[in-house]
């Protein structure tokens, strides 16, 4: 918990750029600018950068083993709500680390700070982000950004409530909803974190009962924001038509409403591309429980027998390895509403 007095951030932060780690950079090159529709840059022979507005950077890629998100950054409104949350960390006794001058430019922003992370993803926020002078060059119209942020993270866990009690120390992050779902006879719970008006900027799947996490990567999906419906069709299209593979159709969410499609990264977790989600009213919302993810579709693509028993394999490999929970920002962890 914080401290007495100590006035609340929420609202004032949002998803601004994500950090992946990967040695595929041509089939990253081809799935996001080619297939999902991206601006593309290249600053440097071992990094690689894509773009969805006039923001220098929202995915920066470095080369390394990981195949898989190693960062996420926070933009933070101003540098007062950037130093309360600093000093909100290092009241709890983690370490911070200051951020050099060139891996800001390399992340588009003025500043930045990173500590350490649920599930070992680190978390960095940063202030001031830089605008790009050069033209989008997209196969997209354009994507949803602005005040609600880039969209979000999911992430798949054994440890729920330590994960929302991380993001609320950090971040006075909210419960939106949750839903219930059984898949492949797996009975799951998700809940989903909102830090402003977007629906949710963090969604954690647990496993109902059991404290497995069937999934190889520290993130089960990200998500970003079409701007329009024809946008969703015709990337959806072009990650058929290039080969890239299919992990759900397209559908709609009972929860946030918004109609997407799942594809399959180089790297193996997934990329979700929505549209039209819906935004909370603060004055009205209540915390509720869905049955069921979606209203329509999201239907498995190519799913086979091997897929299955590989998820068994990683979830009974998960019981000897434990989660990283950042216990004193997540204290005891925080129970559903």
């Amino acid at each position: 918990m914080n401290a007495p007095g100590d006035p609340s951030v929420f609202g004032a932060v949002r998803l601004g750029y994500i950090v992946i780690e990967t040695n595929r950079f041509t089939d990253w090159r081809r799935f996001g600018t080619d297939a999902i529709g991206m601006h593309h840059d290249a600053p440097d022979t071992g990094l690689m950068r894509f773009r969805l507005d006039d923001r220098q950077c929202r995915f920066l890629l470095r080369r390394g083993p990981a195949e898989d998100v190693v960062a996420t950054g926070w933009h933070i409104d101003d540098h007062a709500t950037f130093e309360r949350i600093e000093a909100r960390v290092r009241a709890h006794g983690v370490p911070l680390v200051q951020g050099t001058a060139e891996e800001a430019a390399l992340r588009g922003v003025e500043r930045v700070l990173r500590f350490p992370g649920p599930k070992g993803i680190t978390q960095e926020i940063c202030t001031t982000p830089v605008k790009s002078a050069e033209p989008l060059r997209m196969l997209a119209s354009g994507f949803v950004t602005g005040d609600s942020g880039m969209g979000h993270v999911a992430i798949t866990s054994t440890r729920p409530t330590r994960i929302r009690g991380y993001f609320n120390t950090v971040f006075d992050a909210r419960l939106t909803d949750c839903i219930d779902e059984t898949i492949s006879g797996v009975k799951l719970k998700i809940r989903f974190l909102r830090v402003n008006e977007r629906h949710h900027s963090i969604a954690v799947a647990a496993v109902q009962g059991l404290p497995i996490d069937p999934i190889r990567t520290r993130v089960q999906h990200l998500n970003i924001q079409a701007a329009t419906l024809d946008d969703i069709a015709q990337s959806y299209q072009r990650v058929c038509e290039l080969g890239f593979d299919m992990a759900l159709s397209v559908g709609q969410h009972t929860n946030d409403k918004e109609l997407s499609y799942y594809a399959r990264t180089p790297s193996g977790f997934e990329w979700e591309v929505g549209w039209n989600p819906i935004t909370i009213d603060e004055a009205t919302w209540r915390p509720t429980t869905h049955q069921g993810i979606s209203v329509w579709g999201h239907t498995p693509v190519g799913q086979t027998i091997i897929d299955k028993l590989d998820q068994f394999r990683l979830g009974a490999r998960s019981l000897i390895r434990p989660e990283a929970t950042v216990p004193a920002l997540s204290g005891t962890g925080i129970c559903d509403d």
